[in-house]
Formats: C-alpha cells, sequence, structure tokens
C-alpha cells in the first residue's frame, strides 16, 4: 500500500530527495505521494523530520 504524506508535512523536501521512484512531488501546502508510482519502500518515511508520513 501506497504512503500518503499527512497535514503536518512542513515542506521541508527531505522525503523527495530519498524517493528512489521519484513519486513525491510538492504540492499546494504540501508534499504529496503519487499512489500509482509509490513502490511502499518507506525511504521516504524514514527520513521525514516530523513524522508526517504514514502507510496509506
Amino acid at each position: 500500500m501506497a504512503y500518503i504524506i499527512t497535514d503536518a508535512c512542513v515542506s521541508c523536501g527531505a522525503c523527495a530527495d530519498q524517493c528512489p521512484v521519484s513519486a513525491i512531488a510538492e504540492g499546494d501546502g504540501k508534499y504529496e505521494i503519487n499512489a500509482d508510482t509509490c513502490v511502499s519502500c518507506g525511504a521516504c518515511a524514514d527520513q521525514c523530520p516530523v513524522s508526517a508520513i504514514e502507510e496509506g
């Protein structure tokens, strides 16, 4: 199941830099994960400084 970024996101971009399939992009007020591209590896969640990424 793809990961999601919650409203706790502070738009730091740390997650996007870690995504091996480039599934994360800056959205309106927070970063967003493309569920069709996400491979559920969890690399982004490990890098989030505010724990805003969780399994969807």
